[in-house]
């Protein structure tokens, strides 16, 4: 800040020194506004061009003045500008100038808000599918830690739609909004919702009080960690060996059985509106269906084979990683 000052003030020093000449060559010289301007350029200069007449007395030590205060003041600005471009904040402008021109080109991303404990499980997850991503988070120490870790991220309060912009709302796929507040949640998924009609919008909840009023702001779906991890340890104690056997059909492709969403709309065109017993999925590739999701967001657990594979629909696959590298091989 200090230095950004230094620049200021020294712009401001070359325009006095500047606004000084012209005036005093009116003055002293009776010249016209042009002609004070040049004199007074070629002087601050030091060029060494040829005068428009013969100076006076008078008009010598006006010059000799404007000299002097024109050396002074050059080297002030060249000190501000030399501590400026010496200064790691201007790097880190540039730097940042740069990953900002790599968001605006981005397409089908997911936008996470907060990086905090949740914020930071979903971009772990993003990572390991590859999937991009835009982290938007204001703490100035969590910001230093994205930067060392290579990770695209906006600077600003998510609560404000020119941080949302600048992050590349409009041509997002996703938004998942983790910060501590409900209420800052609410106000993501409201504005976020008014800057991009179509895409998922997933936000956490701290209180049931919040889970209706998230969904009623635009919220596609709406998680409360809370209440997920007093389950799942109620779990551990009422079914255990389920809760583990469930825990290994993992989305995680580092598991040895993974499970896999495959949208109809992606299939090849020969398949659409064919059922789910003429892919024969189990012969050719290993892989089970296990589920089926209708164009109206309606589930359907072990699917019958007689289904058809309409458009907006799509299948829940279960299988080895390999088996489902070979299904995305045929399909």
């Amino acid at each position: 800040m200090v230095v950004k000052t230094k620049l200021r003030i020294s712009l401001l020093l070359l325009g006095v020194v500047l606004i000084i000449g012209v005036i005093g060559f009116i003055l002293i010289s009776d010249e016209t506004f042009i002609d004070s301007l040049y004199m007074t350029v070629i002087t601050m200069s030091t060029v060494g061009f040829g005068t428009l007449h013969e100076l006076n007395a008078d008009e010598k030590l006006f010059t000799i003045v404007l000299i002097i205060l024109s050396i002074s003041v050059y080297g002030y600005s060249v000190t501000a500008l030399t501590e400026y471009l010496a200064n790691d904040n201007f790097f880190q402008l540039l730097k940042y100038k740069k990953m900002q021109q790599k968001i605006q080109k981005l397409n089908n991303h997911t936008v996470v808000c907060g990086y905090g404990r949740n914020g930071r499980q979903a971009v772990l997850k993003l990572k390991i599918f590859n999937m991009p991503y835009v982290v938007v988070e204001k703490n100035k120490e969590i910001l230093k830690e994205l930067e060392n870790n290579g990770i695209f991220y906006v600077e600003g309060d998510a609560t404000d739609d020119e941080t949302l912009d600048k992050a590349a709302i409009k041509t997002a796929n996703s938004l998942i909004t983790a910060l501590p507040s409900d209420a800052d949640n609410l106000f993501v998924v409201l504005s976020a919702r008014q800057l991009n009609k179509e895409f998922t919008i997933i936000s956490r909840a701290s209180n049931e009080s919040s889970y209706k009023k998230l969904l009623i702001a635009g919220a596609t779906n709406v998680i409360m960690p809370d209440k997920i991890g007093g389950e799942h340890m109620a779990s551990l104690v009422v079914t255990p060996n389920l809760v583990e056997f469930v825990e290994r059909l993992t989305i995680s492709n580092e598991c040895s059985t993974n499970l896999e969403e495959i949208l109809v709309n992606d299939l090849p065109e020969e398949l659409i509106n064919k059922t789910i017993l003429d892919l024969d999925l189990r012969r050719r590739t290993g892989c089970l269906i296990i589920g089926f999701k209708t164009a109206d967001h309606k589930y359907v657990i072990n699917p019958d084979g007689k289904i058809k594979l309409t458009q907006d629909s799509s299948l829940i696959i279960l299988g080895k990683p390999n088996q489902i590298e070979k299904l995305h091989e045929i399909l």
